[in-house]
């Protein structure tokens, strides 16, 4: 070995990441092995490299014992103090026995096994990567399909997202790139196995963990998650700042937030709800969107009795029970979902629940003034009325009627609005008889020429008849 080998080991070093001295150390193990299929040795034999002039130099190791029973591996205790007296039984006397011809053929017999040892020692240091990665969440490319699973490309390594571990209906394309939630890592002797999933609940957790910075920094954490892959998603979240929105920092900026996890997700559905250390509040809020009336947990056996307003019992169980076989995952509380009618038909619950009071009793405390307000009631301060008139609900008025203020009035206040007046007539006897100047009213009459030049009946002066 020359310079040149040892600077391409520290190359190696700087390229692939493994360490000089591991491989310094695979060398040596190859060239031990070398050593003995081409010399037919069966003896204890190490190999040493000299780390800056690539020196290599092989020893044979015999055990200092009383009696040689095997010459290859064994030496006297005489023999051993030959060589250095402080020699004593049991010690490790070591020779030099590097051959002459240890050349081109050891050398060739070492390659194959350093090249295997460096792939040894590369799989070794991606295992040691991603075993820490375990419940993790990892960005790869889709390389391609094998049978229904597909393979991930890591980078380092390719990585395995099974069939089951897809969620449904969702399909990947080539170069396509996804995030995945590390499930396991397994040593093999092809390298590690690394076990990917798209279904795992710790999937949501961890997207949320990178999307919102409350969350990282330690303001917000994450008390539980409950998943049906591809259709909906709870999340309980904590705010250990009184300052800080829990549900409000998940959601994000007109939710900019939780939208670039649903987009990832392909449009899954995720509920974000406040998690509380009290049963019966943190039941309710698990239901959501659902209303609750009130909720009767029963801690000894862990199940709790909630009551829903009847038009909200679909919305709080879900489609085929989604919505509260989620929240109880989330609780981990057996719920029992009664709408209010069932729950008062079956004696379950009093009329009128604790949550009803508090919501009346909020209302008690108000001005006595107001009692008789009415909102909608409209007012004129000029307004003026006789509390004695009687008015007709089916009068019928003409909005473009006129008004005269010198009107007169019928007794039976009825209206016309086509009579015609004259302003100064005024008579008593309405069957009166008037003839050619007959009254002191200057009145036009006109009569009609008839055979017997009979005086024709004047006209009457018609009132007009005002409004009332």
């Amino acid at each position: 070995m020359n310079m040149e080998f040892i600077e391409a080991l520290h190359e190696l070093e700087k390229e692939r990441g493994i360490s000089a001295e591991v491989l310094f150390e695979t060398i040596e193990a190859a060239l031990i092995s070398a050593y003995k299929k081409n010399f037919a040795s069966l003896q204890n034999v190490r190999v040493s490299i000299d780390r800056i002039t690539g020196e290599f130099k092989v020893f044979s190791r015999k055990t200092v014992v009383d009696e040689v029973e095997d010459s290859r591996t064994q030496v006297s205790l005489a023999e051993a103090r030959k060589i250095d007296p402080n020699y004593n039984l049991e010690d490790v006397v070591e020779y030099e026995v590097t051959p002459r011809d240890f050349g081109r053929i050891a050398a060739q017999t070492a390659k194959q096994v350093v090249v295997q040892r460096i792939r040894e020692a590369e799989r070794g240091m991606i295992y040691d990567e991603y075993i820490n990665r375990e419940g993790d969440i990892v960005t790869g490319v889709v390389q391609r399909y094998d049978q229904k699973n597909v393979i991930v490309d890591l980078g380092k390594v390719e990585a395995i997202l099974m069939a089951q571990e897809q969620i449904p209906g969702e399909t990947y394309q080539s170069f396509e790139r996804i995030k995945t939630y590390v499930v396991e890592v397994k040593k093999t002797t092809k390298g590690p196995q690394i076990m990917l999933s798209r279904t795992h609940p710790g999937l949501i957790k961890r997207l949320f963990e990178l999307e919102v910075p409350e969350i990282h920094d330690g303001f917000v954490e994450i008390k539980g998650v409950s998943r049906e892959a591809g259709a909906r998603s709870k999340l309980a979240v904590y705010s250990r700042d009184p300052n800080v929105d829990a549900v409000g920092a998940c959601v994000g900026p007109k939710g900019s937030r939780v939208q670039t996890i649903v987009n990832e997700l392909k449009g899954e559905k995720i509920d974000i709800v406040n998690y509380s250390a009290d049963p019966e509040e943190f039941v309710a809020n698990a239901l959501s969107p659902a209303k609750v009336v009130g909720v009767y947990p029963k801690p000894n056996e862990k199940v709790a009795l909630v009551v829903v307003p009847d038009y909200q019992l679909s919305l709080a169980i879900g489609k085929e029970g989604q919505n509260a076989r989620l929240a109880a995952k989330l609780t981990n509380w057996k719920i029992d979902i009664k709408s209010e009618s069932q729950a008062l038909a079956q004696n379950l619950i009093p009329e009128e629940t604790d949550q009803d009071a508090a919501e009346y009793d909020e209302y008690e405390n108000y001005d006595e003034n107001y009692d008789d307000y009415d909102e909608n009631a409209e007012y004129d301060e000029y307004d003026e009325y006789d509390e004695n008139a009687e008015y007709d609900e089916n009068a019928e008025y003409d909005e473009n009627a006129e008004y005269d203020e010198n009107a007169e009035y019928d007794e039976n206040g009825e209206y016309d609005v086509n009579s015609e007046y004259d302003e100064y007539s005024d008579y008593t006897d309405e069957s009166a008889d008037y003839g050619e100047g007959n009254s002191d009213l200057d009145i036009n009459v006109q009569t009609e020429e008839t055979h017997d030049s009979a005086p024709s009946e004047p006209t009457k002066s018609k009132k007009k008849k005002g409004k009332k």
